[in-house]
């Protein structure tokens, strides 16, 4: 599942690469990832040229001027790839669109995910998106907005991360390499927590996900490009801690399972 840092370099490749460019077509394979009928996303989209695009936590968002957006999420797995003039499309895919010099982008869902456009003025009524918690890398995640999300919650420290309503971004796959770099359980009470760990969360929170940001993301996951990210995991279920070399356990965190290595994190 592509995660913050995903797509947050793929955001960065539509910018560079779409920015300016005006859309002639789309080809709807699958309505459902939609959330208006298929006329009136085309409606919304045709004709409009791409403006801006950044990300926020796990949801690609698009300006299309002047007067509407795109908002895209991967859900569970999918790619979002470029082809020049002439290329071939890729052999899958739930939605495409073509633009005025020639050039396509293909959007394709392994599972589920979403595909919205919305006019400029509803935006902030959008559900999924206007309750996103602040994204990690952007500058308003200081350490001091971080501890007033904390204060006064209860419950486990992987439910807390996770929700999107309070941190958007982080999922299944960099909550493990997280609590790793912070010595923490993930199924560690927030409540008792310390300050000292508060700091040290927070810092693994932001290193974990920049670091895999600068490598392009995940090795298994691929850009607007088609090519894999150079990130790997340091823990995986079977194999030994990086650091201490002690077996590396899996266990039952809620609906999810987690792998940590039980002397780190202790």
């Amino acid at each position: 599942m592509p995660e913050l840092p995903e797509i947050t370099n793929l955001a960065r490749q539509m910018d560079e690469r779409l920015r300016g460019k005006r859309v002639t077509g789309i080809e709807v394979r699958q309505e459902k990832v939609l959330n208006v009928p298929a006329a009136e996303f085309e409606r919304l989209v045709v004709g409009r040229t791409i403006g801006p695009i950044h990300a926020r936590g796990k949801w690609v968002f698009v300006n299309l001027e002047p007067d509407a957006h795109f908002l895209l999420s991967l859900g569970m797995g999918g790619e979002v790839l470029y082809h020049k003039p002439g290329g071939a499309p890729p052999p899958k895919y739930r939605l495409r669109f073509d633009f005025a010099d020639g050039t396509a982008l293909f959007i394709n869902f392994w599972w589920f995910g979403y595909a919205h456009a919305v006019p400029a003025g509803e935006l902030a009524a959008h559900k999924m998106t206007a309750v996103l918690g602040p994204s990690p890398l952007d500058a308003v995640f200081t350490h001091d907005r971080f501890g007033r999300l904390l204060a006064g919650k209860r419950g486990g420290l992987k439910s807390f991360l996770m929700d999107q309503k309070n941190i958007a971004g982080i999922g299944n796959v960099y909550i493990q390499e997280i609590l790793f770099r912070a010595k923490l359980r993930p199924d560690r009470p927030l409540a008792s927590l310390s300050e000292a760990e508060r700091r040290r969360l927070y810092e693994s929170i932001i290193g974990a996900l920049r670091d895999a940001t600068e490598l392009g993301g995940l090795k298994y996951e691929v850009d607007l490009y088609n090519q894999p990210g150079r990130w790997d995991l340091n823990l995986r279920a079977g194999g030994i801690c990086p650091v201490c070399g002690t077996p590396i356990e899996k266990m039952k965190t809620g609906s999810t399972s987690s792998v940590i290595c039980p002397k780190c994190q202790k």
